[in-house]
């Protein structure tokens, strides 16, 4: 016996806009019937002592610390820049 109908696919096919047809539907239900069966396998697997994760492998950030270090000279920054004023990028004005 399937676990989902011939009319259930239909429903999920026209909500998701997919046109099926006859065959289609038989083969789906089929296939979808074989996920859901593989799904319930997965309710039988013992998970008391597992903690939950976001992710099934290890993971860990592998970006450099957060040191902080001397920037640029003021000077060194606005040297290519078109406007400056008292050391301070100058921009059209946007707001009236």
């Amino acid at each position: 016996m399937s676990r989902i109908s011939i009319e259930e696919v239909k429903h999920v096919a026209n909500l998701a806009r997919l046109a099926v047809t006859e065959d289609e539907a038989k083969l789906f239900q089929q296939q979808l019937d074989a996920i859901i069966t593989f799904a319930e396998q997965l309710n039988e697997v013992d998970t008391e002592n597992v903690e939950p994760t976001s992710h099934v492998l290890k993971m860990k950030n592998v970006l450099r610390e957060d040191v902080a270090t001397k920037g640029l000279p003021v000077e060194e920054v606005i040297k290519n820049a078109p406007d400056v004023k008292d050391g301070q990028f100058r921009v059209p004005s946007i707001i009236e």
